[in-house]
């Protein structure tokens, strides 16, 4: 089982392909499986590719109290140390996104070029008014598993991607095989309700991709418009009819956006 060690702690990570080094950030209650095999093995064709699970999130350790999307970007950055990788291209989804941002800023020599997939960079024009998460959070609470999988499969997915029950039992198996306590990601949510990067995001000299879908019940499309907006040198694609989760409606189109932009 690989894990980086910080410390007094560790982080879960799985490492796949070869090539240039990318890591994958993934959002709130993410996981390892939900990058999908089909996206993930695309990536790997062309890239040396590293998926953490962020703290508290199955094999990684947790730690007491709140925290922030500075400190998850930290620790993705204590993760490339362990690797030994002075730099990566960075790719992170929803609060993936966020933590992203935040590694790049604080951290812009980490970060070949970086790809900030249907996310969220606060400050006045952002939302969080998606109600996706409310819906999750309302069946989360029923206590009831498979009330709580299908808020999640309805609330990441478009309508037309939701309606095919054949894509239902691979979301269900991938959701389900890590652990995601419920404490940590009321945690993760907190922590994403106080991101704000607007001011900063002119900053970032890494070339940067921006993709959301147009579908996104969980963080509205309008923040990746306002995410291209505060940075115009960026490149901004739209997946139309598509959810949350476009890398896994879209998995070869995804991967090809970002082997594109990052190998050229």
């Amino acid at each position: 089982m690989p894990t980086a060690n910080l410390g007094t702690r560790s982080l879960y990570y799985e490492r796949r392909g070869s090539g240039e080094p990318l890591l994958l950030i993934q959002g709130m209650a993410g996981h390892t499986r939900i990058w999908g095999e089909p996206f993930l093995t695309e990536l790997a064709r062309s890239f040396d590719v590293v998926t953490l699970e962020n703290r508290g999130i199955g094999e990684s350790t947790d730690v007491p109290g709140d925290f922030t999307i500075v400190d998850l970007a930290e620790d993705a950055v204590a993760l490339l140390d362990d690797l030994g990788w002075d730099d990566a291209h960075v790719a992170g989804v929803s609060m993936g996104g966020m933590i992203a941002q935040e590694l790049v800023l604080r951290h812009p020599a980490r970060v070949r070029r970086l790809v900030i997939a249907c996310s969220y960079c606060g400050g006045e024009g952002a939302s969080f008014r998606a109600s996706g998460p409310m819906r999750m959070m309302t069946a989360m609470n029923t206590g009831d598993v498979e009330q709580a999988v299908r808020a999640g499969y309805v609330s990441n997915f478009s309508a037309t991607f939701a309606a095919d029950e054949r894509n239902y039992e691979p979301f269900k198996a991938a959701a389900l095989s890590v652990a995601t306590p419920p404490n940590v990601i009321m945690r993760q949510a907190k922590a994403s309700f106080a991101h704000d990067t607007s001011a900063r995001l002119g900053g970032i000299e890494a070339p940067t991709l921006i993709i959301h879908g147009d579908e996104d019940n969980m963080l509205e499309y309008a923040n990746s418009q306002l995410i291209a907006k505060l940075m115009p040198t960026a490149t901004f694609h739209t997946f139309e009819d598509t959810g949350h989760m476009l890398w896994w409606e879209h998995p070869r189109e995804s991967a090809a956006l970002i082997r594109q932009h990052c190998l050229g």
